[in-house]
């Protein structure tokens, strides 16, 4: 007979909730056997609400400090956490419409994650991993949503160092998705979205290294360098501080547009006055031009100027996976 092996252990989401509407959900989600999905998962995928979860279990969140945190009115209020998942934006993505809008899914390990342009994203422990849920109407706002999560957790950086009297961390973001401390990449933002009822579906995750030093930077180990005194930034105080954050940003954004948080999201960018090099070619050859970036345009692409102060957007290419190594440039009138 052959050895089947253990079988694997079931993986497990407990619910945490904002208020008793939030727990309702909560225990509604419970009741459906079999509720969530994900594919490819041969594991059992075992669903409890907070207060059911045996007291040996260790949680590595506490749930009550995020809560106590959070002053939302949608966003974050329903936390799903788990100790390991594939990936929380698949998990999210793919249990859309079983879930509310703005539950947010956390986990400590993630072992495959997704990226931009179909990478996997491995994250180790001490990594801030979430993906959650919202709707758009207007697909011509949608490209920069992922600018607004940025800018999100970019401010909520500002405001937990401020609360709790810790250095200042200069957190960049890094056209269009990817945000840098100290020269290197400290975390990335994904957001993917399906049109249905005429209405976008999206699903927005953050990945950040908060206390992993691997591969690159985590924030609190930068704090510790900046001032060996200094104190460390908890995971539930940066979830519940993006979440604010976001919440104002994104009805600023549905309300006015993007243009009136442009003045707050060029402070935080890299690339004003950055000179990028074009590769186009021109009778079999290749030509060299520099541009100058400007901004962005009302798509959301780099707005940029050559020599003769002529307005270009530049797209990426679709080939190169860092952006600025593979722009082509359209010229405005």
């Amino acid at each position: 007979m052959a050895d089947l092996g253990t079988p694997s252990p079931p993986l497990l989401l407990v619910l945490c909730s904002k208020s008793p509407r939030e727990l309702d959900l909560s225990l509604s989600l419970t009741s459906k056997n079999g509720t969530f999905k994900l594919a490819g998962v041969e594991e059992e995928i075992r669903v409890l609400i907070q207060s059911d979860v045996d007291p040996g279990t260790q949680q590595t969140i506490e749930t009550n400090l995020y809560m106590d945190a959070l002053s939302t009115n949608l966003f974050g209020r329903l936390l799903i956490w788990s100790p390991r998942l594939p990936s929380t934006h698949d998990l999210v993505s793919q249990n859309f419409c079983e879930i509310p809008l703005g539950a947010v899914c956390v986990t400590d390990l993630q072992f495959k994650g997704r990226g931009r342009s179909k990478n996997v994203w491995e994250s180790p422990p001490g990594c801030v991993m979430f993906s959650f849920t919202l709707e758009m109407e207007d697909g011509r706002k949608l490209p920069l949503l992922q600018y607004i999560v940025s800018l999100a957790v970019t401010e909520a950086i500002k405001e937990v160092c401020r609360t709790k009297g810790l250095p200042d961390l200069d957190l960049r973001i890094k056209w269009p998705n990817d945000l840098y401390l100290n020269g290197l990449k400290v975390g990335g933002i994904l957001c993917t979205s399906t049109y249905r009822s005429k209405k976008f579906n999206v699903c927005a995750g953050v990945g950040l290294n908060l206390d992993n030093e691997k591969p690159t930077i985590c924030l609190n180990r930068a704090l510790k360098e900046m001032s060996a005194d200094a104190g460390q930034i908890k995971r539930e105080d940066l979830l519940a501080a993006f979440f604010n954050k976001f919440e104002y940003l994104f009805e600023v954004f549905l309300d006015q547009g993007f243009q009136v948080l442009e003045e707050l999201y060029y402070k935080t960018w890299l690339h004003s006055g950055q000179k990028v090099v074009i590769e186009e070619k021109c009778d079999g050859h290749i030509e060299n031009s520099v541009v100058t970036i400007q901004g962005l345009t009302s798509s959301g692409y780099l707005l940029a100027t050559d020599e003769e102060n002529k307005k270009f957007e530049l797209h990426p290419d679709g080939n190169s996976l860092d952006f600025f190594k593979g722009l082509v440039r359209r010229k405005l009138e």
